[in-house]
């Protein structure tokens, strides 16, 4: 089980994560986000990185072209969408760079697992989060894990975010049982900028499990 500490903005905070057992870290690119960091930056970020740990990019309805020279610019080894990208978007996006895609879907009511089915094939994994396409969270705060066991039974690889924290992660993996789990705001001291405290503490909790 992988632990992914998203919108890292600094390579200090990179360099937490990465010593904390971090397996992934995510650079946003997404308009408009708190966390959204310049290619450049996002560049030397994920250079800073030691091996093992894989640089994510986070993007929401970003142009084909564009996600595909972020990519090589910045080396990211995945690409995370959390906008209406389709299926066929996410192919294409495969395709064209050569990543693993994953695929955000906004899971709160048993009604919004019908969307998951739709992404077999055409993804590597799918994110349970419950963030909007805008990047504001849900007023529901964490995925119903009731849901995210049920969202297993497509045979998916399924990611768990949404409200995660130091204190709620290890009955989340408990639960779940997801591949990996994503956190973000849960390890923050205010938008964008990560508390090295909190990201230890998820990390240990994450362990236990």
């Amino acid at each position: 089980m992988r632990v992914k500490i998203c919108g890292i903005t600094t390579v200090r905070d990179a360099q937490v994560a990465a010593r904390a057992g971090a397996g992934a870290i995510g650079l946003v690119f997404a308009a408009g986000s708190p966390r959204r960091v310049t290619p450049a930056r996002a560049a030397t970020i994920a250079k800073s990185l030691p091996a093992g740990v894989l640089p994510v990019g986070v993007f929401v309805n970003e142009p084909p072209a564009r996600v595909a020279a972020l990519a090589r610019r910045c080396r990211l080894g995945r690409l995370q969408l959390h906008g209406e990208e389709t299926p066929a978007d996410c192919r294409a996006l495969r395709r064209r760079t050569g990543l693993p895609v994953v695929k955000a879907v906004r899971v709160v009511a048993a009604a919004d697992l019908a969307m998951i089915p739709r992404y077999r094939g055409a993804v590597d994994a799918i994110l349970l989060d419950t963030r909007l396409p805008s990047g504001k969270r849900d007023a529901c705060a964490s995925v119903p894990f009731s849901l995210a066991v049920r969202a297993k039974r497509y045979n998916i690889p399924m990611f768990l975010a949404g409200g995660l924290t130091p204190t709620t992660v290890a009955k989340a993996i408990r639960q779940v049982r997801p591949v990996e789990v994503d956190v973000s705001s849960g390890v923050e001291r205010r938008p964008g900028v990560k508390s090295p405290a909190k990201i230890r503490a998820f990390l240990r909790a994450a362990r236990m499990v």
